[in-house]
C-alpha cells in the first residue's frame, strides 16, 4: 500500500500551503499544459515537478511506479504518431517484411501529446503526494464540485484499502494452491478474484447505505467547510499563475 500519497505525508514546504492555493496553481497549469502548442513548458513542468516530488523525500521507486503508465501510454502514442501519421517522411526501410515508414511531422506531433501527457500526470503527481485527501476532498468543496460526487470519492477512498487486502488475501490463498500455475488456471483464477470483489463491494456499499442512514446521515460532512483564504494565500497563487503564464507565452 506504499504507492498510495498517504503514507509519504511528511512535515516539507508545500506541506503548510492550502489546499485550495494548492488546487488553483495545479489547474491553471494543467490548462496551460493541455493548451501548449509546443513542447517545452509541459517538460518544463514535469521536471519541476518531479524534482519536488524527490525534495519531498518521495523514493524514486515509487515515482517510477507512478510515472510507468504514463510513460508508456506516452510512448505508444509517439510511436503511432511516428510510423502511421504525417506526410514528410524521415526514413522508409523493410523490417522481418513489414515497409515502415518514419514521418518528421508525425515525430512532432507525437512528441507535443507525449510532453503534454508527462507534463499533466506530474502536475497530478506532486499535488498527490503534498495533499491529503480530505484537505483535497476540502478543496473541491470550495470549488464547488457537487457533494454527491465527493462523498463517492470519501466512500471510494475508504474501502480501497479494504478491497485491496481483501484481494491480496483471496490472491495470496489462490497461489498456494496453485492456482496460478498455467495461463489457463490463472485466467480462472483471476476472474474467480474479480467476480468476488465485486460482490463483496456491491454488498459493501449497501452495508454502508444502512449504516449511514441508521446514524442519522444526511450529506452535510464537517470536513467540507472552509475557512476564509487570506489575501497572502491569494497573493501567492496569483503570482505563481502569472508567472507559469509569462513562461507559457514565450
Amino acid at each position: 500500500m506504499e504507492i498510495f500519497a498517504e503514507h509519504f505525508q511528511k512535515e516539507h514546504l508545500l506541506s503548510r500551503v492550502d489546499a485550495r492555493t494548492k488546487l488553483i496553481v495545479v489547474l491553471s497549469l494543467l490548462v496551460m499544459v493541455l493548451s501548449y502548442k509546443g513542447i517545452l513548458f509541459p517538460l518544463l513542468i514535469a521536471a519541476g515537478c518531479l524534482l519536488l516530488c524527490l525534495k519531498m523525500g518521495i523514493p524514486s521507486r515509487i515515482l517510477f511506479l507512478r510515472m510507468a503508465q504514463p510513460l508508456f501510454f506516452a510512448l505508444v502514442i509517439l510511436l503511432l504518431k511516428f510510423f502511421f501519421t504525417g506526410q514528410d517522411a524521415m526514413f522508409s526501410a523493410d523490417l522481418f517484411g513489414l515497409h515502415v515508414t518514419g514521418h518528421r511531422d508525425g515525430l512532432i506531433e507525437g512528441l507535443k501529446i507525449a510532453s503534454r501527457i508527462l507534463g499533466g500526470v506530474s502536475l497530478v503527481t506532486a499535488f498527490g503526494f503534498s495533499t491529503p485527501f480530505t484537505e483535497l476532498l476540502s478543496g473541491l468543496s470550495w470549488l464547488k464540485i457537487p457533494k454527491e460526487f465527493i462523498e463517492i470519492m470519501m466512500f471510494a477512498y475508504r474501502y480501497i484499502f479494504v478491497f485491496l487486502e481483501d484481494g491480496l488475501t483471496i490472491y495470496n490463498a489462490q497461489k498456494n494452491r496453485l492456482g496460478y500455475a498455467g495461463i489457463r488456471k490463472g485466467m480462472r483464477s483471476f476472474g474467480a478474484l474479480a467476480g468476488s470483489l465485486v460482490i463483496r463491494g456491491f454488498d459493501q456499499s449497501q452495508k454502508t447505505s444502512e449504516a449511514m442512514i441508521q446514524r442519522g446521515y444526511t450529506g452535510n460532512m464537517p470536513l467540507l467547510k472552509n475557512r476564509p483564504l487570506s489575501p497572502g494565500e491569494i497573493a501567492v497563487a496569483v503570482v505563481l499563475v502569472l508567472f507559469a503564464s509569462a513562461m507559457w507565452m514565450i
